[in-house]
């Protein structure tokens, strides 16, 4: 009887931005034990994917490590898988972007363990159509995805076993299908039941090879997972058992079975990833919908295998119009890729841009599912940081200083305006109520407007039904897709949502009776249209054009109030050399009643820690008795307030040229990660406010400034 040929492939990944004890802890409780007990068992012959942050902390914290991977590779144990470097999504990436992300880790490979890669990892595996043509320019011969692909695409569940064979335009690229059965058995069901898993594929459906790749982390640092991989051995076991059942089943590197084994035929694969990331890509009312519909074929009695065939969700650039912030950072992503190509290959700063920009590139942060993703705050404000920095590089080599751009900046149809100095980027949207909607003072690589705004999530209902109650404790662990667990007490009371995206200079109109809470809590009601309205650009005045020290941006819209008009004037100018914005606000009263309403605009801004004493805000002649940026209430009468952060040293300080009363709280959002349902403080709300009497055709000024300063 011919054996199973079982291709075995773990994916080892921490993201770019995520914290040093993270990766010690997670080294010490996934990475290095798993290696250890394979080193053990010197039949078993597997693959590794390891992304570049790994591969950087490893050499730099781990040479004994990084040394024994070295001896597996040069003794045909273990076979390492090429991907983008800083683990990019492939298929969002400039296809110059994409191949060069390829070859970084190509030659880190070869640089490191003596071989050149053949095979590579897809992050995410996500598949779109125009992928084998950019893989094979860099002379990749494999990759592995999820046999979802291969259901979409219309094979039978028999026919998914070996590998395929595609192309684009006559590129080449074999596929390995994951087997989602093994996936969701490997490690939490016992090593018995993959073993004959594996050898009935044969004996029943005559299955030449089955592939197992997934996530590295799984075995010892996903929750619960260390005692069962470890501690009770599992790993071990499995090892063994594989040994003890080498009649029927022989492990193979992806590279020996290609060689021995031609493909199974042609396919052409659809765009997808894997189930879940697809579900997790729809918008809240759709993904409802789908799971309602995936529940009622159960109950109809048609298997899932069967209903996977045509029913799927949507595709990752979905994330695009779901989250406002993930389009952001991919469209400054792609303007800073832009400029970084201008560079000439010889300048002495090229590859230092080229660098930072893949840093910026990694996925992580820009999507949200079991994971914290995009919910992490640190973790989207590493890639702006990576992503300033390239642009700084840029900018200097290309002379962008003290400039001003109208381009639609994040491809939504209208344009914004991009303003750049030495000092600072801001970017303005005239058809988002003229609002600033990023603010990066590139001194410190730091955007200061990244402030994620509160969305409701399908997962939320498990928060109010749950009961905040923790989950129990099983002999074996159960999958992480399976847990219901709680980092805090009481998150439903936390679950607030906003209606508008969380930028600054946003304009609001307000009824006297609005309280604080009442706004925190998005009950309260806008009684404007400006703050999602369009403004429309005007010339700049004749005494304006003449100023040189700044740049002049007027715009204006004639809106209402309550039913009645409302002209508001909004000129903004920015210092051709400081991080400064100065905005002059004029309110008109075109109608023949009088106008009374309370009058805020709204401030958006993060220093990223919200309980950290070296993250505080301050008063001039004021003390606060809670100064830190989760701290929250109203301030009298100031006429100047700022966030200082002494841990990235600099400060931002708002001014008004007429005493203020202003509101403050934390914006927190309450969402899932691998460790169960916690809040995370994405940045603080600021609403200073007036109250505005206006009589027919009478007008009134204010101006508020923004600026970034070092701080010590």
């Amino acid at each position: 009887m011919d054996k199973t040929n079982f291709l075995f492939a773990v994916h080892n990944h921490q993201p770019v931005g995520n914290f040093d004890h993270v990766f010690e802890e997670v080294f010490q409780k996934s990475y290095r034990p798993y290696f250890e007990v394979l080193r053990k068992f010197k039949s078993i012959k597997t693959a590794a994917h390891f992304s570049g942050p790994l591969l950087e902390w490893f050499k730099q914290h781990q040479p004994d490590f990084m040394k024994m991977l070295a001896d597996l590779v040069a003794e045909g144990r273990v076979e390492i898988l090429s991907g983008g470097f800083y683990e990019p999504l492939l298929s969002i990436l400039p296809e110059e972007d994409a191949i060069g992300q390829i070859q970084m880790m190509n030659d880190f490979i070869f640089q490191e363990f003596k071989v050149s890669p053949r095979g590579l990892w897809l992050a995410e595996r996500i598949w779109t159509a125009e992928l084998p043509k950019i893989i094979a320019k860099t002379g990749i011969e494999y990759t592995i995805l999820d046999d979802t692909h291969f259901y979409y695409a219309g094979l039978d569940s028999q026919e998914i076993s070996g590998y395929y064979i595609t192309e684009k335009q006559g590129f080449p690229l074999k596929i390995f299908p994951i087997k989602r059965e093994l996936r969701y058995k490997i490690p939490f069901s016992l090593p018995e039941e993959t073993i004959t898993l594996l050898r009935q594929a044969r004996e029943d459906h005559g299955c030449s090879a089955m592939t197992y790749a997934d996530d590295g982390e799984k075995f010892g640092s996903w929750p619960e997972t260390y005692q069962w991989v470890y501690e009770e051995k599992w790993l071990e076991k499995f090892f063994t058992a594989l040994e003890a059942n080498a009649d029927a089943i022989t492990t193979l590197t992806f590279s020996e079975y290609l060689d021995a084994h031609p493909p199974m035929g042609r396919v052409y694969l659809p765009n997808a990833s894997y189930e879940e990331m697809m579900e997790w890509s729809l918008n809240l009312s759709m993904s409802v919908k789908f799971k309602q519909l995936k529940e009622t074929l159960t109950e109809r009695g048609i298997p899932e295998q069967d209903s996977a065939l045509f029913l799927r969700g949507g595709q990752w650039d979905n994330f695009l119009t779901k989250y406002d912030e993930s389009n952001r950072l991919h469209k400054k992503m792609l303007w800073v890729s832009r400029k970084v190509h201008l560079m000439k290959k010889i300048h002495p700063q090229a590859e230092k841009a080229r660098q930072e920009l893949y840093r910026g590139q990694c996925n992580c942060a820009q999507w949200h599912g079991l994971f914290g993703g995009l919910y992490l705050n640190y973790l989207r404000h590493a890639l702006y940081q990576h992503l300033i920095a390239a642009e700084k590089i840029a900018d200097d080599f290309l002379g962008n200083s003290g400039t001003m751009e109208i381009a639609d900046y994040d491809l939504d149809g209208h344009d914004e305006v991009i303003v750049s100095n030495s000092n600072m980027t801001a970017i303005i949207a005239p058809a988002k109520g003229g609002a600033l909607v990023e603010l990066d003072y590139k001194p410190a690589c730091f955007n200061v407007s990244n402030v994620l705004r509160r969305r409701e999530e399908a997962y939320h209902s498990k928060i109010r039904s749950a009961g905040n109650e923790a989950s129990g404790h099983d002999e074996q662990p159960k999958s992480i897709h399976d847990q219901v667990k709680f980092k805090e007490d009481n998150l439903a009371d936390y679950l607030y949502f906003d209606r508008w995206e969380r930028h600054s200079f946003q304009d609001r109109m307000l009824s006297m009776e609005t309280t604080l809470q009442q706004f925190k809590q998005s009950e309260f009601q806008e009684l404007g249209d400006f703050i999602d309205g369009e403004y429309s650009l005007t010339p700049p005045s004749a005494e304006t054009a003449k100023d040189q020290s700044v740049l002049s941006l007027p715009m204006k819209r004639r809106g209402n109030v309550a039913g009645q008009e409302l002209l508001i004037d909004k000129n903004f100018e920015f210092s051709k050399e400081a991080a400064r914005i100065d905005v002059h606000y004029r309110l008109t009263n075109p109608g023949d009643k009088v106008l009374q309403f309370v009058w805020a605009v709204e401030f958006n801004f993060t220093l990223l820690a919200g309980d950290a004493e070296d993250r505080i805000y301050k008063v001039p002649g004021q003390t606060l008795t809670d100064n830190r940026m989760n701290s929250e209430g109203e301030l009298e009468q100031i006429e100047s307030l700022a966030l200082c952060d002494g841990w990235f040293q600099f400060q931002c300080q708002l001014s008004f040229s007429q005493p203020t009363n202003l509101w403050r709280f934390p914006v927190e959002t309450i969402s899932q990660s691998e460790d169960g349902f916690e809040r995370t403080y994405q940045g603080s709300c600021l609403l200073p406010f007036w109250t505005v009497e206006l009589a027919p055709s009478a007008s009134q000024d204010f101006s508020i400034a923004v600026e970034l300063l070092d701080y010590k």
